[in-house]
């Protein structure tokens, strides 16, 4: 069964995938397409519905993004923001520059009864825009206003145009925004649940793949387990998973993903251990960047050089998913850092790619993960990066630092664990700084190297906000790393949150 979806256009704006997860929370399945692609897209999929995003143009710049409103026609179509601006413009009303930037919280008034904002009086909603709407097109009705904001919301039929952000927490009932959207005007079902999305997923890859085989590179972690799961019920034993032991997991955890993989799938694992290849290709590496490309280029070289013992595989199955998309570069999104599996693979690299997670985030992908059946353990992990310690250590990645950041990362997620402080954490891990901090232990000069923990609490990786564990925890934790680690001569705690940094430190 294919359900209908909510196509989410995305004109750059940093709330896009909110949206995108707001629409599903509610049932509607939901896709993103880049505003230069959107009308071929729109054509090919044929969408229930399209909601058009935010963004950070000015719809009246040269070259601003913009695109053909004639495969809107009959659809039901929810502007927001710049999407609301782009629609009143190519429909024939005017826009323009505002002369106070509206920036952060609002109240709407004069809101017209009967229009899909009637109740939201006096509501508070979240204002992010440089330019307004002067002038609603012809036929639209203007149903909202702020203070600073003559039109703040029109619509027309199935057409209809908020200037604040629905899909955003500071917008309280935003998401009620949404629903009437979606149920009241668009007509969806609202029944797109794990459940069909492992259905629809199935079929796919059974489609895309036919008789190919497939290697599904595994670490241990959710997204590949869940990858390995659905192919693994998809294509039987057409599906070969690989498990590379490059060197750069947590302690002991090699040796427990090849005993899990083993207890939870059919025995067609193959387990190659490559730890010498990868820390020659790392070493006097010190770029992050070149770090994740070269990490990457090794699995392909790791999977070429097996092709025997994994029987020529046609394709490569992996873990990807939205967020390390959107950190890996969009069309209309900056480049944050390559992950090792979307921007670090190789050109020369012969297999093709499939990725069955792509489109999702991570807590879909956890209800995906049990809806298969695999156990809390595999499915509750917490995320780690691809290219594993590579990414923890910073500068020069050795065996000796490698294995610093072990033992320390392992002493601080005991602490938490036996400490009871583990619910709310979305990461946490220890990293090796590239400086050298002056000491004393016993009563003799130390030069020696700091570990930096990170815990942090997110909903979907794209923010994050550090967790605030009591000082004295945070002291009995460095005390067992400066004393247990050797090399270590003192501990750091960061406590930025995402944005402004990232989640790792690399």
């Amino acid at each position: 069964m294919k359900h209908q979806t909510c196509l989410v256009v995305d004109f750059g704006g940093q709330y896009t995938q909110l949206i995108v997860r707001r629409v599903r929370e509610l049932g509607v399945y939901s896709e993103m397409v880049p505003w230069m692609t959107a009308a071929d897209r729109i054509r090919e999929l044929d969408p229930h519905a399209v909601i058009l995003s935010g963004g950070p143009a000015s719809v009246l710049d040269d070259g601003a993004p913009t695109m053909d409103f004639s495969v809107l026609e009959d659809k039901p179509v929810l502007g927001i923001c710049y999407g609301l601006q782009l629609m009143a413009l190519q429909l024939g009303g005017k826009v323009e520059k505002a002369l106070d930037r509206e920036y952060g919280r609002r109240n709407i008034d004069h809101v017209s009864e009967g229009s899909i904002l009637d109740g939201f009086a006096s509501e508070q909603v979240w204002m992010s825009h440089g330019d307004q709407v002067l002038e609603a097109p012809p036929g639209f009705e203007v149903i909202a206003k702020t203070e600073s904001c003559p039109i703040a919301g029109i619509q027309s039929g199935k057409r209809f145009g908020v200037q604040f952000h629905p899909e955003v927490t500071h917008t309280p009932r935003g998401k009620e925004l949404l629903k009437r959207f979606l149920f009241d005007h668009a007509g969806f079902a609202g029944d797109w649940t794990s459940a069909s999305f492992i259905e629809e997923s199935l079929a796919r890859i059974q489609e895309e793949v036919g008789t190919g085989r497939v290697l599904c590179a595994v670490s241990g972690g959710v997204d590949s387990s869940v990858v390995a799961a659905l192919l693994t019920k998809a294509l039987g034993d057409q599906v070969t998973c690989v498990f590379v032991d490059h060197g750069l997991l947590r302690k002991d955890e090699a040796k427990h993903v090849i005993e899990q993989f083993t207890d939870h799938f059919h025995p067609n694992l193959v387990a190659i251990d490559a730890r010498d290849q990868f820390f020659g290709a790392l070493k006097g590496v010190l770029d992050p960047e070149d770090k994740r490309k070269i990490i990457g280029a090794e699995f392909v070289r790791c999977f070429e050089a097996h092709a025997d013992e994994l029987k020529d595989c046609e394709f490569l199955a992996q873990g990807t998913l939205y967020p390390d998309v959107i950190e890996s570069g969009s069309p209309t999104s900056a480049k944050i850092k390559s992950h090792h599996n979307v921007g670090g693979l190789p050109d020369w690299m012969r297999m093709k790619v499939i990725e069955p997670l792509r489109w999702l985030f991570k807590d879909e992908v956890r209800e995906v993960g049990r809806a298969l059946g695999l156990p809390d353990e595999m499915v509750d992990r917490e995320p780690f990066p691809g290219p594993g310690l590579g990414v923890r250590v910073l500068g020069e990645v050795t065996p000796e630092r490698v294995h610093m950041v072990q033992e320390a990362d392992a002493i601080f997620r005991e602490m938490i664990a036996s400490h009871g402080l583990r619910q709310g954490i979305w990461q946490s891990y220890a990293a090796l700084l590239d400086v050298k901090t002056v000491g004393v232990m016993g009563d003799e000069r130390t030069h020696q190297s700091p570990i930096v923990l990170r815990a942090v609490a997110s909903e979907d990786a794209m923010t994050a906000t550090a967790v605030a564990f009591p000082f004295e925890f945070l002291e009995a934790v460095a005390n067992r790393i400066v004393n247990e680690v050797k090399g270590v001569n003192r501990v750091f705690y960061d406590y930025t949150s995402k944005p402004p940094a990232t989640i790792e430190m690399e």
